[in-house]
């Protein structure tokens, strides 16, 4: 077992429809868009992760740009098995190996995740060379990441809003008391923006010029105690024709997103509604914690809290907390053996 010990390594990946990130030796090693770029006619992939990104919207016909995960799933195998295998790869210190080393992994899941789609994502790491492969529930994970212990006889409710879902769970005792997943995060904000944009201005933009609208001004209500300053934004006309520029304020972000963030709300609420009584008592106690980049939307704890009359609070660093505890789960793998799914 000593030489096979020396032979495997140990990795953690937060395999997320809009960022990847892999935890290895207790660094974050990769934290990329999870995106390839395929050429057409070769059927190679040229491009993966922010190299990708930046093709993404400005690719010609032989050139194609994927997300090979949607709603938290894997929706195009082979593609996401290819971008697994070469984030893997370009890990610093497996670079340096003569050959792929064994690797013992844990990957997290989406709570609303059929069984079918949960083999998708076992396969696509056993054909990476995975030869121990755990999975974990993201809720769980993000708990263990924001420093919750998760064992314990108590109730915490955690929010995660990613990129293709947002989870929310009722954890105690190491296991989801209740749950919920639904399909609005940040793919659907950005698709909101673009939307927005549309008939509102007049102005066609981009997914990556959406997102980064999102990033830079994005809020979940139209009083903000330190507002961001509005924003310039170019995209084609689309009345004339002509690439045209808008000035946007987060107000407009905020009206464009109400809705679906309306919907993460009334997702909170239902979860709420069918906690136990004991650990109803806990949360209004400990309150929400929020996590996953969905969580940075300027006042979305603000409108939670004011929405549920509960404490909420953001994870530090919410963008890396499912990978953190996903690592943390890794190194204890004994302890955590009830919560890991083999």
């Amino acid at each position: 077992m000593g030489f096979f010990d020396f032979m495997t390594e140990d990795i953690a990946i937060d395999l997320g429809t809009a960022n990847t990130l892999i935890i290895h030796n207790d660094k974050v090693v990769i934290d990329s868009p999870s995106i390839v770029a395929r050429d057409r006619i070769s059927g190679k992939i040229i491009a993966v992760g922010k190299e990708a990104n930046m093709m993404q919207g400005k690719t010609h016909e032989n050139i194609k740009t994927i997300r090979p995960l949607k709603d938290g799933v894997i929706a195009d195998f082979d593609a996401s098995e290819k971008m697994i295998n070469m984030f893997i790869k370009s890990i610093p210190a497996l670079k340096k190996r003569m050959f792929t080393p064994a690797l013992r992994m844990v990957v997290c899941i989406p709570s609303g995740i059929t069984e079918v789609e949960m083999r998708a994502v076992k396969e696509s790491c056993e054909r990476v060379n995975g030869k121990e492969v755990y999975l974990i529930h993201e809720p769980m994970a993000a708990a263990i990441g924001i420093g919750i212990d998760i064992m314990q006889p108590k109730g915490n409710m955690i929010v995660d809003i990613g990129g293709g879902t947002t989870e929310i769970a009722v954890i105690a005792l190491g296991g989801i008391v209740c749950d919920k997943s639904v399909k609005i995060a940040g793919d659907v904000f950005t698709n909101d923006i673009v939307y927005y944009m549309r008939t509102q201005h007049n102005l066609f933009v981009g997914e990556s010029t959406a997102e980064k609208i999102k990033i830079q001004i994005g809020a979940a209500i139209e009083d903000l105690e330190s507002p961001p300053e509005d924003m310039s934004v170019q995209g084609r006309d689309l009345l004339t024709g002509k690439p045209k520029q808008v000035d946007v304020s987060y107000r407009e972000i905020a009206k464009a997103l109400d809705k679906s963030i309306q919907r993460i709300e009334d997702a909170v609420m239902e979860t709420l509604s069918q906690t136990p009584p004991e650990l109803a008592a806990d949360i209004y106690n400990t309150g929400i914690y929020l996590a996953g980049g969905g969580s940075m939307l300027r006042g979305l704890d603000k409108r939670i809290s004011l929405k549920t009359d509960l404490p909420v609070y953001i994870a530090e660093d919410p963008l890396r907390a499912v990978v953190r505890g996903t690592g943390m789960a890794l190194k204890n793998i004994a302890k955590f053996k009830s919560i890991l799914i083999k």
